[in-house]
């Protein structure tokens, strides 16, 4: 059925009045407030909010909600849907805003150069159309992984939430002919619990969560949550016993959202099995809780510097990755890390306030027209000229850096140099099974790796100076991935004498998941962690927890990675994330060397009775 045949037959709709809605809903500029602060924090400094990528969950619910209510209040003012003016009022909310967030930032990129030019055509098609969650995918874009740094990786939210909004007016169309509101509520709800369970089932830990992360099949829920609650209230006012309950539950619920943010880590398994979409219902709660009439949660996150974020939250969301990139990349590697993340959050309100003041309000309010006539008028013809060609400049070189896009990141390129060597060697064991020549330290033989994209890049030196090794190296691991990699190898049979675990870069490292990796090896097998290195404010706090433990255990040793490459650091990728070369390399492998060295070393024990936990000489 096409969109005019939509909106005409959405006349027809019965319409029964209803009680008065405000025109404003309080507290819904307070929880879009919090939802944008807690994702800056993830992405400006993880450690602070190891969960404010839950915030992009609360922004769902909140659009789902308001997207629906919205057409609801049409539909009882009127008595039908215009889908065509819908699709007019979002696209004057959204596409300004996000035109100069793309032109502005890629010819930056195009001027800096390097790894942020990496598949930006792709990046501008999904940004232009709507897309970018599913260009991701199909790209094989890891939203966990840091190799690339997609310049407008945030994007994929925006491209969920404008399906949406181009399936569901139609959808709400058909739903408005059941006649009962909690049948409605129903068919709604069990479309947000569909979407929740392929979430959790379609995702097997600890593999990489992006598809179901990225999908909107599988990531709709909170949508679909949101519109729900909007069906349900329609037009009702609770009694003020009501009102003041679910204030109540609505501030646990809110305050149940902060703690989830400054707690729950993206690789924690119940991130996909259920945590979203907690996150999902705990917002409807507190969305519910605050609209109430007279609430005083709604008063109290409608207080001004609330309500200022809440305002530009769309414009802070869009500029804030986008420009940390541009400061990671164009920074000197020597640049202390809180730089970029500073600078970057200086620049992002203010392009966000000046957005908001100059471009996203006179358009809402004058529409597209309009909006470039004020421009333009008289006395501004120097401005509109001035803005012009900044428009012309920016596509000119937005075009050039599409052009010179690398194909992959350097990053990238040291993790695939790395994993054709571990396959090459794979080959080499299979023809020529044998012991490797005899040398100082273990043989290649004697060790098995584990470890993230770190090692898969440092693999051809491992490799070359421990022939016969076996590594088993994946991106994105995390430590806490560490014993059920362990085990499985235990549980195979091709666990050898020496373990290698080098995991420390993606996350926090917690003494727990040690001390099972070590439990589960026994004390016949000698263990080497291997700490980190990369531009995030939890390395030292886990480099601290690895050398700590490896004091405290015999079996157990550190090797330095993080401190052997300090001098070197500029030899590193540009993301100071991965060996990029021979010098690099070999100083991760030196590291690893000079842990097993301290290992040969050890006197021997007068009694075998407690092997792991005998304190080393001082």
């Amino acid at each position: 059925m096409s969109t005019a045949q939509s909106s005409d037959r959405s006349a027809t709709i019965p319409s029964r009045p209803e009680a008065p809605i405000q025109r404003r809903l309080p507290g819904l500029d307070g929880l879009r407030a919090i939802a944008v602060i807690v994702v800056i924090a993830f992405h400006f400094v993880p450690a602070a909010a190891p969960g404010g990528y839950l915030g992009v969950d609360v922004f769902f619910v909140i659009s789902g909600f308001l997207i629906t209510t919205l057409l609801l209040r049409e539909r009882s003012r009127t008595g039908r849907v215009s889908v065509p003016r819908f699709w007019l009022r979002r696209a004057r909310r959204l596409l300004p805003a996000l035109a100069v967030v793309v032109l502005t930032c890629g010819a930056a990129a195009a001027v800096i150069g390097g790894d942020v030019l990496v598949h930006l055509g792709s990046q501008v098609l999904g940004a232009a159309t709507f897309s970018s969650n599913w260009l991701y995918i199909v790209q094989g874009t890891s939203y966990f992984a840091t190799t690339s740094p997609e310049l407008f990786r945030n994007l994929w939210s925006l491209a969920v939430e404008e399906q949406f909004y181009l399936l569901w007016p139609g959808l709400l169309i058909l739903l408005l002919f059941v006649r009962w509101r909690w049948l409605r509520v129903v068919i709604v709800s069990l479309l947000a619990v569909s979407s929740a369970v392929a979430m959790a089932l379609l995702f097997t830990p600890p593999g990489d969560a992006t598809r179901v992360y990225y999908g909107t099949d599988t990531h709709s829920f909170g949508l679909a949550l949101g519109a729900a609650v909007a069906i349900a209230i329609e037009g009702r006012m609770p009694a003020r016993w009501l009102s003041r309950t679910l204030a109540l539950i609505g501030a646990v619920a809110a305050g149940a959202l902060v703690a989830l943010a400054l707690a729950m880590a993206p690789d924690d398994p119940f991130v996909t099995r259920g945590g979203l979409a907690l996150v999902a219902a705990l917002t409807a709660l507190a969305i519910a809780g605050a609209i109430s009439p007279g609430s005083w949660l709604g008063r109290g996150l409608d207080v001004a510097p609330l309500r200022w974020v809440g305002e530009r939250s769309y414009g802070l969301y869009l500029w804030h990755w986008p420009v940390l990139v541009l400061f990671v990349a164009g920074l000197p590697v020597d640049a202390p890390w809180w730089v970029a993340p500073s600078a970057a959050l200086a620049v992002t309100v203010a392009a966000s306030w000046a957005s908001y003041r100059w471009l996203e309000l006179p358009v809402r309010r004058l529409g597209f027209r309009g909006a470039v006539a004020s421009i333009a008028g008289k006395g501004r013809r120097v401005v509109a000229g001035a803005v012009a060609v900044a428009v012309v400049g920016a596509l000119v070189l937005t075009g050039a850096g599409v052009a010179r896009d690398p194909g992959k990141s350097t990053a990238q390129l040291a993790i695939e140099q790395g994993q054709a060597a571990i396959d090459a060697a794979a080959t080499a064991r299979a023809l020529h099974a044998g012991p490797g020549r005899p040398t100082p330290l273990p043989s290649g033989e004697q060790i098995y790796a584990i470890g993230d994209s770190v090692m898969l890049a440092a693999s051809p030196w491992l490799q070359e100076r421990f022939p016969g090794i076996v590594i088993d190296a994946q991106v994105s691991r995390s430590m806490w991935t560490a014993p059920d990699l362990v085990q499985a190898v235990v549980s195979s049979g091709a666990l050898r004498p020496i373990l290698v675990i080098g995991l420390a870069t993606n996350g926090d490292v917690d003494p727990a998941d040690l001390q099972s990796v070590v439990d589960i090896v026994g004390p016949s097998t000698l263990v080497v962690f291997v700490n980190g290195q990369a531009p995030r404010d939890w390395i030292p706090i886990g480099n601290a927890t690895l050398a700590d433990f490896s004091r405290r255990e015999r079996s157990v040793e550190l090797a330095n990675w993080h401190d052997a490459i300090a001098p070197s650091i500029d030899e590193l990728a540009s993301d100071q994330v991965h060996p990029g070369g021979p010098l690099t390399g070999g100083i991760y492998v030196g590291s690893i060397c000079d842990a097993l060295q301290r290992l040969a070393e050890l006197p021997p024990l007068l009694d075998d009775s407690d092997y792991r936990h005998v304190n080393r000489p001082a």
